[in-house]
């Protein structure tokens, strides 16, 4: 017999999924530095129980509301907007989670603000209290992201003038900010593509990792895939040049949406205009459109050459895996060539995925939001490095147009495992955490296993 299923029963149990994870997070999440527990300590390991626990029930919830979709009378996509601002909730005053990044925003942020090169130098040369809160990898390291993005994050350290807890918040209003766009567009450029709204919105605006990284780590991805949707659903009607001007946003708040611009030309062409006119103009578009967000933000070119920074230590990237282990290959084998394992591995990765995106664009050309969707998985796929949130790039549209539902079915199945491989902390996991996140999961899964008997009793008893 099946476990009923209703819109109600979704949102609620998604709403105690996340009230968990806000409530665990208090003290397992990426906290500033004065209020980090000792992973020991049982206040931190009750709280990464808590995290894990409301985890499960999330996943759950959005596997159920999956089916509803699925159903026969799938609710309506204002309705699903209405149950991602519950879910939402309940994380909008929790602390960070699953990444520290944020802290490196709001660094940058008052670096620029007080006229320092965000790119030659790392937040330690803002030094102060909030350098202290970011990431020992990142301190040295010159920001990664292009002009708008910091420019926001600049006026957001003017507006909370350094305050941690302001900024915290501010940081994550404007990622909800993205998600609103993220959310907007996707029904339309579903119907364009042909795919269902309401599958649409739940791949890829009520999944687990936007809400988790996008909404609870406040990552900048969600400003960068909100704009890069604007600017196609724009492009899809009369607004070929906001479209482009949209998208040149996005890849100046992160690269990768640079992608973008094709899938602009190409709705160009399909919507009369010749391909060489579509190229010109959005060409000079986007340049146009560089050149004064830069001399707007103030912040020079230096971001193109910053895009090399260095991955983590603990990255788990295809290529930064192959390159370790040939790197212990050639070590044993006494080879002077194993400091060059690594960087050769991402040179190639940065290879296969140019080779995949044309290979892409030549087959699915006709489809250009799915082919777009690929690309930007190919990126992140076959980049040097890769974080769960990362997935979202080619997931959002990916959602909006996937052709069949087995597709949606694989891209929830990556979702689940993506979305249980990050502690709260943001830090590596020792063997004792492991212990205590695989408890609190299995703990949500007796609980729900226990409820859906509770429910079944009732009808066997009247069959009986």
């Amino acid at each position: 017999m099946a476990f009923p299923v209703d819109l109600r029963r979704c949102q609620i149990l998604g709403l105690a999924g996340t009230a968990f994870l806000a409530a665990g997070g208090e003290t397992a999440g990426a906290l500033p530095v004065r209020d980090l527990l000792h992973p020991a300590s049982a206040r931190a390991a009750l709280g990464l129980v808590g995290v894990y626990f409301g985890l499960v029930l999330l996943i759950a919830a959005w596997v159920l509301l999956g089916r509803l979709v699925r159903g026969p009378r799938p609710p309506a996509p204002r309705a699903l907007l209405l149950v991602l601002a519950v879910w939402a909730a309940p994380l909008l005053l929790a602390p960070p989670l699953f990444s520290r990044d944020v802290y490196s925003y709001l660094a940058q942020g008052a670096m620029v603000d007080a006229h320092m090169d965000v790119y030659a130098h790392g937040p330690s040369h803002l030094g102060g209290p909030l350098a202290g809160e970011v990431a020992p990898l990142w301190r040295h390291t010159g920001a990664p992201y292009g002009p708008v993005f910091l420019a926001v994050a600049a006026g957001l350290s003017a507006l909370t003038r350094g305050e941690v807890p302001a900024g915290l918040l501010g940081m994550r209003l404007v990622a909800l900010a993205g998600v609103a766009l993220m959310a907007a567009a996707l029904p339309r450029l579903a119907r364009h593509s042909g795919a269902d709204p309401a599958a649409a919105l739940w791949l890829g605006a009520l999944n687990p990792l936007v809400l988790l990284h996008l909404v609870a780590g406040a990552h900048n991805d969600a400003v960068m895939l909100g704009l890069l949707g604007a600017g196609l659903v724009a492009a899809l009607g009369r607004w070929p040049f906001l479209g482009a001007v949209l998208v040149t946003l996005a890849a100046l708040v992160k690269a990768p949406a640079v992608l973008g611009l094709a899938a602009v030309v190409v709705l160009q062409v399909r919507a009369g205009r010749g391909t060489a006119k579509a190229l010109v103009t959005t060409a000079v578009t986007a340049a146009g459109t560089t050149v004064a967000a830069t001399a707007a933000a103030g912040t020079g070119y230096g971001w193109i050459g910053a895009l090399n920074t260095p991955v983590s230590p603990q990255n788990w990237a295809l290529t930064t895996l192959l390159g370790r282990a040939t790197r212990a290959l050639l070590e044993h084998l006494g080879s002077d060539l194993a400091p060059l394992a690594i960087p050769a591995w991402h040179a190639l990765g940065v290879g296969a995925a140019g080779v995949a995106i044309v290979l892409i664009w030549l087959r699915l050309r006709p489809r250009p939001v799915y082919a777009l969707g690929l690309s930007l998985a190919a990126v992140a796929a076959l980049g040097p490095a890769i974080r769960p949130w990362y997935a979202l790039w080619g997931l959002f549209l990916i959602a909006a147009a996937a052709p069949s539902t087995s597709v949606r079915h694989r891209m929830a199945a990556v979702t689940g495992v993506l979305a249980l491989c990050v502690l709260p902390s943001g830090g590596p996991a020792d063997t004792g955490q492991l212990v205590l996140a695989v408890s609190g999961g299995a703990l949500a899964v007796v609980v729900l296993w226990q409820a859906h008997q509770a429910e079944l009793a009732p009808a066997l008893g009247r069959t009986a």
